[in-house]
């Protein structure tokens, strides 16, 4: 099982897409709760080069508080990653799949909330 649904945006500078996927999130009720910028931190840590390099913390908040009912310990697993990444061809932006990522938890409660969160997310990618 594939643990992302990705999709390659051309002609759009990397900032841009980061406000387009923000916006896309935005629409199906995610909000981002943090931002990490790789390059940013590979270069301070690290001395490092490296591609723009975006990782999004998207939340939804009822479907958070859902999960958080259905299993206290599912906050080692939130909130949902996108990551927004430079590339020679466009710019890719990826969305875990919660479902792959829920497999190892045993609750079956935890399933719809999973399966509804990765319908949105894939609307998100789908409709950049």
């Amino acid at each position: 099982m594939k643990y992302y649904h990705e999709k390659t945006l051309k002609n759009i500078s990397f900032e841009e897409a980061i406000e387009k996927v923000t916006d896309a999130l935005k629409e199906e009720g995610f909000g981002i709760l943090t931002e990490i910028d790789v390059k940013e931190t590979l270069k301070k840590k690290l001395g490092e080069d490296f591609r723009p390099y975006r990782i999004l913390g998207a939340c939804n908040p009822p479907f958070a508080h859902k999960a958080l009912l259905a299993e206290d310990k599912i906050g080692a697993m939130l909130p949902c990653n996108v990551i927004v990444q430079q590339l020679k061809n466009g710019v890719e932006v990826a969305a875990v799949d919660p479902v792959a990522s829920m497999q190892s938890v045993e609750n079956k409660e935890l399933e719809g909330i999973a399966n509804e969160i990765r319908s949105k997310l894939r609307l998100v990618i789908d409709n950049l």
